[in-house]
């Protein structure tokens, strides 16, 4: 093959090309000073403030290129508490007996969420797993069991992870190569939304209520397309929030309720966004 003809041909050398380059170059005072290092090869440069709007730009790149290198035209999102173990395993992040009880109790969403993201993964291998992967923020609990189903069927699933102090690491359900890391959380919320078919939402805390009602305020104010938003556990939700009563109150419009649906299994949350979209 004529080298012009390779895709991304150029006769100017590479980055890569160039790295390698700098890499045989004589060890000197001169080549050893940061000031010599390829600015993009420098973790010192690209980690100052002043370089905010590049990383964030990176950020928001590196998934989408490797997302759509891989054919993967859309999601749906699986959103839960990292602290929700699965039935039998021990409620590490209980602080007292209470949430100890409450936690294993809820470790039936657990279950759920795994058998929902089989019966999503199931439909996706339909198209080639371009349509319907499941994508959760790759920790544990509820994002665990989101990746773990998909597993469980062969299929491939993705994580978004962040950096955070504590209960944040890789699941081990997550496709190596879909597994992603980020340091903003504005990026992350861009990529869970920009391929969402539809969202499932199981009972967390602080961050599960933020991507929910974020993915409610696009498709309240027009910024977002409808697309099921799907919440499991009519017991928790009664009680974690009432939209009834803002609705009353006039701080939402009569009907903005209706952009959520609330299940209690797998089944159900697949039967909406089966007759959403006429599968």
């Amino acid at each position: 093959m004529n080298p012009m003809e390779k895709a991304g041909w150029t006769p100017l050398p590479h980055s890569d090309e160039d790295l390698e380059h700098i890499k045989r170059v004589p060890d000197t005072p001169q080549t050893r000073a940061a000031t010599y290092r390829l600015a993009w090869d420098d973790p010192d440069f690209m980690t100052r403030r002043e370089l905010r709007p590049v990383r964030l730009q990176l950020e928001l790149l590196k998934p989408e290129m490797t997302l759509a290198e891989r054919g993967i035209e859309s999601t749906v999102v699986i959103f839960g508490g990292s602290r929700i173990p699965e039935p039998g395993g021990k409620a590490w992040a209980a602080k007292n007996e209470a949430q100890k009880c409450n936690l294993e109790a809820n470790s039936r969403y657990y279950e759920e969420a795994r058998k929902f993201a089989r019966l999503c993964s199931q439909h996706s291998a339909r198209s080639d797993f371009r349509e319907f992967v499941v994508v959760t923020g790759g920790g544990p609990g509820v994002m665990e069991a989101g990746n773990r189903g998909a597993h469980d069927v062969g299929a491939p699933t993705i994580g978004l992870n962040i950096v955070l102090p504590h209960e944040q690491a890789p699941n081990a359900y997550v496709t190596p190569d879909l597994c992603f890391n980020f340091h903003y959380f504005a990026i992350r919320k861009m990529h869970f939304v920009m391929r969402a078919k539809a969202m499932a939402v199981f009972p967390g805390g602080f961050g599960t209520l933020d991507e929910f009602f974020e993915t409610l305020t696009l498709i309240q104010t027009g910024r977002m397309e409808r697309v099921p938003i799907i919440l499991f556990g009519s017991d928790f939700w009664s009680r974690a929030m009432d939209l009834d009563f803002l609705a009353e109150q006039g701080t939402i419009s009569p009907g903005d309720q209706d952009i959520i649906d609330l299940v209690d299994t797998a089944d159900e949350a697949w039967a909406i966004i089966s007759r959403f979209y006429g599968l």
